[in-house]
């Protein structure tokens, strides 16, 4: 029999209820993470790009006035730019989501 120390054991009943319930959040913003998209662009909107909450690049736009077949570096440098700020984008609003339904603890595996 347990002894009541402090107000004695937390009752296990809610306490798996309440992990179930986080459990549940989490899987829906991972859910919600992979079926959002995040969009960027870079060279004042004329490279942008498109990617999902898992990284994935599901769209690149370019327009056809920055195609120079001189300075071809510097299309791949704004496309670049482009695809990493959009990952960025995912990876924060995965760190915010990820954050709130945690309590800002870190879980490994996680994030």
């Amino acid at each position: 029999m347990a002894r009541n120390f402090r107000g004695g054991m937390p009752n296990m009943n809610n306490m798996m209820k309440q992990v179930k319930k986080m459990q549940e959040e989490m899987e829906k913003a991972q859910q919600e993470l992979e079926e959002k998209e995040f969009t960027s662009s870079a060279g004042g909107g004329v490279v942008e790009a498109t990617v999902t909450g898992k990284k994935v690049v599901t769209s690149i736009k370019i327009n056809p006035d920055v195609v120079d077949p001189d300075d071809v570096e510097m299309l791949q440098d704004l496309i670049m730019v482009a695809i990493n700020d959009a990952a960025s984008q995912a990876d924060k609003f995965n760190e915010d989501n990820m954050g709130r339904l945690t309590g800002g603890i870190n879980i490994p595996g996680l994030m």
